[in-house]
């Protein structure tokens, strides 16, 4: 392939990466406008891997090659990555070159998609540990359906949010190593922000993410949940929840100002504040989570939109010292949390 070429199918990629990020990330897509250039255009890169991933998951079962093969393919690919790159590859798993051999299988990227990843990997030199880290958490949902403790949902937490952060912090223009561990604490909190509004939605598909001890510590059971019960119990456990995700909101702005990329720090906020807002809204539900949908009006995002650029610090807050996750004070499943 020519150098002509090679870019033409980079910009293809960055295209389609843009279009898949506006159809299915429209949160995320809004709070892209606060970056510019190149930045925003990785932001999408990476969104797209990240998507397609999820739609290997939700793919599982169609007809094609067996998911656990499709997704050793993606790790396989991400290797590939990384072979011009040593020095930013898994020490875990260790030399990309020595994990390219496998069977293939049909990949989920299109090739200009891939093309801008690598472009995106190359530009900002973003580590290959989160990306192999994704693919462990997609892992989970092979044969994982239900958490019994909140360490185990954590875990999950990480490994399908926390580490989209960790992808995303070279892009926004940070080298503090201190930055890593807030960026991982906003996709913990995002998607334990999912978790709380999907309840219905992740039942219907057999799912239930809600740690079963901690559920059992209110009185609760799966039953109750498909029963759609919004009682005192199940009200006593999500505002425990709620306030479990706003800490991890809370540990997340303790980064912002490390990110030094124009625009990354107002994004961060708005991205943070919008799905923090979600939270405001299963609390005027009455944490009713079961018949309808909490959401974010477009009208409540333009105005955290002028906040974070007329008042970007009250916009996703940070508390004074080190906010501590809650953990549940009373002994659940023969040990105490504290």
């Amino acid at each position: 392939m020519s150098v002509s070429d090679e870019r033409a199918l980079v910009r293809r990629g960055y295209w389609l990466a843009r279009r898949v990020t506006r159809h299915h990330a429209k949160s995320f897509f809004f709070a892209s406008y606060l970056l510019f250039g190149q930045r925003r255009k990785a932001a999408f890169a990476l969104y797209a891997f990240c998507r397609r991933l999820d739609d290997l998951v939700d793919e599982a079962g169609s007809g094609m090659e067996e998911l656990s093969v499709r997704l050793g393919r993606a790790r396989r690919m991400v290797a590939e990555l990384y072979v011009p790159m040593p020095e930013l590859a898994s020490r875990e798993l260790g030399p990309p070159g020595g994990r390219l051999e496998g069977v293939a299988a049909r990949s989920p990227w299109d090739a200009g998609e891939f093309a801008a990843l690598a472009h995106t990997v190359r530009h900002y030199r973003i580590p290959e540990q989160p990306f192999q880290d994704l693919i462990s958490g997609m892992e989970m949902d092979l044969t994982k359906h239900r958490y019994d403790t909140w360490e185990e949902l954590d875990l999950y937490c990480y490994r399908v949010a926390g580490v989209v952060g960790l992808m995303l912090t070279p892009v926004l223009g940070c080298s503090d190593e201190g930055a890593l561990q807030p960026a991982a604490d906003l996709g913990r909190g995002m998607q334990l922000t999912n978790i709380l509004r999907d309840v219905r939605e992740d039942l219907e598909r057999g799912r239930v993410y809600l740690p079963s001890q901690e559920l059992a510590s209110f009185g609760l059971s799966e039953d109750d949940l498909r029963q759609g019960k919004v009682d005192a119990r199940w009200r006593d456990f999500m505002r425990f929840q709620v306030e479990r995700a706003r800490t991890y909101y809370a540990r997340a702005a303790q980064g912002v100002p490390s990110l030094t990329g124009f625009g990354s720090q107002r994004m961060v906020r708005l991205m943070g504040a919008i799905y923090g807002d979600i939270l405001r809204d299963i609390e005027a539900r009455d944490y009713d989570v079961f018949s309808a949908r909490a959401y974010v009006t477009t009208r409540r995002k333009l105005s955290l939109a002028a906040a974070a650029f007329l008042r970007p610090k009250s916009v996703l807050p940070s508390l004074p010292g080190e906010p501590r996750v809650p953990l549940l004070p009373s002994e659940v499943g023969g040990q105490r949390h504290g």
